[in-house]
């Protein structure tokens, strides 16, 4: 493995060669709960992926390539080269999926090294302020709420097509079926793009995550007619709707003449939600699993001027945070601040110099809870060997699905991989909590929501959970950088649902554009709009608290306050006519007054 040190001194090396109009632009597209198994590259015998199969055969295939087995983290990895744990990235929601301050992100990178950046998709690693893409390193951002279509703090009536979107911070309606947006403002991007330097295109796509829902049922017809159950062949038919757009991206790029020198990285943020039933090479687990299948994935390089070799299958074990460190060094880039990267440039293997390439060590862990438990839900990874929760180990050569614990045969190995693990442990553990603080009142994030997946103590993660009037009970923190005055406004619906009043039910104002083959929803996840039999809504801001009285009319309650500079715990809770409790306020708005 080369040392940080090295890698930084050829990186420094490179830069000094490469001016920034020399650079390849780079296209990195990530897709959404697609495993290993669901491409047809890969022997899925059921599913169609001409293009990404196309794109396979031209490319380098990284084959032993791993991620975390939820979305979230492999995006923290992917951005910053480290472990997801080590840049403070552990759950999807209850703000462990905020990127910790202070980290350096790839677009971060390329941005210092005069790329001009843009992101059209998934971010998922903070929605407010100072954690958005445009506050780290995004120049162009194009998204929809931070978790996906339907999440708690996504536009109430999105449904994945024709729905809102945010554009650089701010609103917008846009036509189309949400793979296709992202994938068209992407083309659009790059047809009109005329700078002399190099751009980066980071394209995370909301699918195939579920619910599986599309424009119009052509796509999963031909799988429903095949008998592929409704659930697997909607799945498959959103793989194919991103697969064409795939196509349309590289025929975009071979137009424009760039295909030649643009890297285009293909791979998935973890293993496989409805394909693992039907095909999963040979794997066990999908999506949350510590077993290989929830988080060995494709991943396709393609560079045709890079001076790469012949397209093939490299197998050394690799994972997301080498993707920075490599990229660093094929585009030539300067770290302007140094990162003690976790992961290793791939470009040896990339090149075939790899004749002294030691064994690597890796490690996968999902603790999606509020205190981490040592080796829980934990993989040690080595190119033979697969150590789960530090216990049951498997050879993964010899037995791939991982039937046969052979930890009672080779109880040295064991004791070998959790020495390891416990060199890991001592990396990533310090300040693995410390939670996102959004800053308030400041120019550059005007009025904050705070929607439930942000409460630490608990979640409701879609709007569902909330139209059902399902309870949750928690506390919000955030920063002020400049005291003064307030409005803090608490919600049982978000603003753009009019006329929904806090005790009642609002009046349906979004036909349901997807189609998802069960009875038409006017919400992604369900339609069950519930009233409470809300009287009284109490805040509580640090020492200062204040209650109102509810009325069959009010939409909202705005509560007026002076906050200090610093840090302040919000409690913002909806009372019956007996002054019991019902649950926490399901939207909350902190503006300057």
């Amino acid at each position: 493995m080369l040392k940080h040190g090295v890698c930084l001194f050829v990186v420094l090396l490179l830069a000094g060669l490469l001016s920034a109009s020399q650079r390849p632009n780079v296209v990195l597209i990530v897709t959404d709960d697609q495993g290993y198994g669901d491409v047809s590259a890969h022997g899925n015998p059921e599913l169609q992926t001409p293009n990404l199969d196309a794109l396979h055969r031209q490319s380098l295939r990284l084959t032993d390539f791993h991620v975390d087995p939820t979305c979230a983290p492999t995006r923290a990895a992917v951005m910053t080269g480290k472990y997801s744990h080590h840049a403070g990235v552990w759950h999807t929601v209850r703000g462990g999926n905020h990127l910790r301050r202070g980290e350096v992100t790839m677009a971060e990178v390329f941005k210092e090294n005069g790329y001009a950046t843009a992101l059209f998709g998934k971010w998922h690693l903070g929605a407010n302020y100072p954690y958005r893409p445009m506050d780290r390193g995004f120049d162009e951002w194009l998204g929809i709420g931070d978790g996906g279509p339907g999440t708690s703090d996504d536009y109430f009536w999105n449904d994945r097509v024709n729905d809102v979107y945010w554009h650089n911070g701010e609103q917008v309606h846009r036509e189309g079926y949400n793979p296709d947006v992202f994938f068209d403002a992407a083309l659009d991007y790059i047809k009109g793009y005329n700078e002399p330097n190099p751009f980066f295109v980071y394209l995370p796509t909301y699918a195939p995550h579920d619910p599986c829902t599309l424009p119009d049922p052509g796509l999963a017809n031909k799988y429903l007619d095949a008998g592929t159950p409704k659930g697997r062949a909607l799945f498959y038919a959103m793989i194919e709707r991103v697969d064409q757009n795939v196509g349309k991206l590289l025929e975009t790029l071979d137009g424009q003449g760039l295909a030649d020198d643009t890297i285009v990285i293909f791979m998935t943020d973890n293993g496989s939600t409805h394909g693992r039933s039907s095909f999963n090479a040979g794997m066990s687990g999908g999506k949350g699993s510590t077993q290989d299948g929830g988080h060995r994935v494709p991943c396709f390089i393609r560079w045709p001027s890079g001076d790469l070799g012949e397209a093939r299958d490299i197998d050394t074990l690799s994972a997301h945070i080498d993707l920075l460190p490599t990229l660093t060094e094929l585009c030539g880039l300067e770290l302007h601040k140094k990162i003690d990267f976790d992961g290793t440039s791939l470009v040896p293997l990339m090149k075939e110099e790899e004749s002294d390439w030691p064994e690597r060590t890796l490690f996968v862990e999902v603790q999606r809870k509020a205190e981490y438990e040592k080796g829980w839900r934990s993989a040690v990874l080595t190119q033979r060997w697969r150590l789960l929760s530090l216990d049951e180990l498997y050879d993964i050569k010899a037995d791939p699905a991982q039937k046969n614990n052979v930890s009672a045969e080779y109880p040295e190995v064991v004791e070998q991989l959790r020495k390891r693990f416990d060199d890991y442990w001592a990396l990533v553990t310090p300040e693995d909590r410390v939670f996102p603080l959004p800053i308030v009142g400041t120019e550059f994030d005007e009025e904050v929501y705070l929607g439930v997946s942000e409460l630490r103590e608990g979640t409701l993660w879609n709007h569902a959970h909330t139209a059902s009037g399902k309870p949750i009970s928690g506390l919000w923190h955030f920063e002020v950088e400049t005291p003064g005055a307030f409005e803090i406004e608490i919600r049982r619906w978000p603003k753009e649902v009019d006329g929904g009043t806090i005790s009642g039910v609002p009046p349906v104002t979004k036909t349901v554009d997807a189609w998802d083959y069960g009875p038409k929803t006017h919400l992604l996840y369900g339609d069950e709009f519930v009233a409470l039999p809300i009287k009284e809504a109490y805040l509580r801001v640090g020492d200062v608290s204040d209650s109102k009285q509810v009325t069959v009319s009010d939409e909202s309650l705005v509560f007026e306050v002076e906050l200090g500079k610093g840090l302040h715990e919000l409690d913002a809770i909806f009372l019956d006519e007996a002054g019991k409790r019902l649950t926490s306020a399901y939207h909350v708005y902190i503006r300057r007054r």
